[in-house]
């Protein structure tokens, strides 16, 4: 797997590197938020594994700029900084994951592993829709009533796949693996920030809410029958 550190702790990048390599991946390394935002629009990778306070450009402004820009490499953010305010922040970047300082590798390693496994989806389905809520996977367009709502790719993912099963209470263990290919529960709150943040995008400034919670169940997404 080809991996991207962006890490100005000499020591700590060199340390994470070799491991990797140990491991079998084929790591690079940037020193500063601007070498490694340069490197990630230059290169492909697997996963980037981002720490959160860098020079020149810090980790979240790096994510925000590549994901503005369609890039939907998975993004591991390292941060000494481990408030769920802070986690909150980091996820709300466009990160995939958000591990605290000091961390341990095997713990990182099973998060860079999950987060590089993508199930490919059905490619004869492209376009989806649950009443006038329409996504397109060709040209990852979400409109509802016709006008255009911008997603942030993991959002994208979490909606396609509650439109797959519209109509279907959705479990916090079904999101977990389907959309963050987590087959354990990391004990964050990651879930409830993604769709509280497609909540608000998806039914804010429309009528009928589509997106509901079902208290100690999990998610629904479906049309109300007038």
């Amino acid at each position: 797997m080809k991996i991207l550190i962006v890490e100005d702790d000499k020591e700590a990048s060199a340390y994470l590197a070799k491991a990797l390599k140990e491991a079998g991946h084929n790591p690079d390394q940037a020193a500063d938020g601007e070498a490694g935002l340069e490197m990630g629009r230059s290169s492909t990778y697997d996963v980037l594994i981002v720490d959160r306070m860098l020079p020149k450009l810090d980790g979240l402004s790096l994510i925000s700029a590549l994901r503005s820009e369609g890039d939907e490499t998975p993004m591991l953010i390292l941060s000494a900084l481990g408030q769920v305010d802070d986690r909150v922040k980091g996820l709300r970047s466009g990160g995939d994951d958000y591990l605290t300082k000091p961390y341990a590798f095997s713990e990182l390693l099973a998060r860079v592993e999950i987060l590089a496994r993508r199930k490919k989806p059905d490619e004869a389905e492209t376009h989806l829709a649950v009443g006038e809520l329409e996504l397109d996977r060709l040209t990852r367009e979400v409109r509802r009533e016709g006008k255009k709502i911008l997603l942030q790719p993991r959002e994208f993912r979490l909606l396609e796949y509650l439109m797959r099963n519209a109509g279907k209470v959705v479990t916090r263990t079904m999101l977990l693996e389907e959309v963050w290919d987590y087959h354990f529960d990391p004990q964050t709150n990651v879930i409830d920030v993604h769709v509280s943040r497609l909540r608000s995008k998806i039914d804010k400034d429309f009528g009928e809410p589509m997106l509901h919670t079902i208290r100690g169940a999990g998610y629904l997404l479906k049309v109300e029958q007038e």
